[in-house]
């Protein structure tokens, strides 16, 4: 008996209004078999590279077969190419803006097609909801059993759009980098762009963003007393900035475009750099 198609949806809609349940929708329609899995709805609107991040760190939990349906698509009605791309054991749909980034890397070989055969649209698809005319049918027809070469022609990965994922610049101390802010989550936990990694090389390590200067890099949220800032490695892989029993991005004043500085611990950064 072959496996029940699952296909995950990732997109920046929320859910007060009728867009995702109007996608799952035109799935069942089509693909009655098909089981749907919400990854989040949550993505910052038009956050292309937040997108792509949750995208990389969640493939892993997921089955061969599975099917993702990524739409966080600012370019929507452009010349923006949408694409289907079967990569490991897996396939996705979405704009070609960057946010298969990830697919890319971690899958050198992979086959990348158009979404142009009309025959797999819904009919008059509309300029700004690509993601109920065409990538959800696309990912419909896949789980229904549609090869991907049948969705349209072939394109070279080559010629597909990339971005930068994280932006850590060193400082000109050399003793730490200036990073980003590449989520936040619902309990306020400021995702960076630093990795674990870039903790190997120094003994003691401060984090300062927003409001909050030398954070400490502890492990837990237990860590520290109720109200106190924290810093640690988060499920993700990637530092965290976290207020134990609060909102670190409201109460600590960092959002998306704050810079976050990781630097040793008596080297305070130059916040202007």
């Amino acid at each position: 008996m072959s496996p029940q198609p699952l296909i995950v949806l990732l997109t920046d809609f929320g859910t007060s209004d009728t867009f995702v349940g109007v996608m799952k929708g035109v799935i069942a329609s089509i693909c009655t078999e098909a089981r749907v899995i919400d990854l989040t709805h949550a993505i910052s609107a038009q956050n292309v590279r937040e997108a792509a991040f949750h995208l990389d760190r969640s493939l892993p939990y997921f089955p061969e077969g599975t099917i993702f349906v990524c739409v966080v698509d600012p370019g929507v009605g452009t010349a923006r190419k949408p694409l289907c791309v079967e990569a490991g054991p897996y396939r996705f749909v979405a704009p070609d803006n960057g946010l298969l980034t990830p697919v890319f890397d971690r899958y050198p070989v992979l086959r990348c097609h158009l979404l142009a055969n009309t025959a797999y649209h819904l009919p008059s698809p509309s300029a700004t909801f690509h993601g109920r005319d065409i990538f959800s049918p696309a990912a419909a027809h896949l789980a229904a059993g549609i090869a991907v070469e049948n969705l349209g022609p072939a394109v070279a990965a080559s010629e597909c759009a990339r971005i930068e994922m994280f932006r850590n610049i060193a400082l000109e101390n050399r003793a730490g980098w200036k990073g980003e802010v590449v989520s936040i989550d619902r309990f306020g936990n400021v995702i960076t762009s630093f990795s674990a990694s870039m903790l190997a090389t120094a003994a003691s390590w401060m984090v300062t963003a927003g409001s909050a200067s030398d954070i400490a890099v502890v492990t837990t949220y237990g860590d520290v007393e109720s109200g106190c800032p924290l810093a640690y490695i988060g499920s993700s892989g990637m530092l965290e900035i976290a207020l134990r029993n609060g909102h670190a991005g409201r109460e600590l004043h960092i959002g998306q475009e704050t810079p976050v500085y990781l630097h040793e611990a008596g080297q305070r950064p130059d916040r202007d750099s």
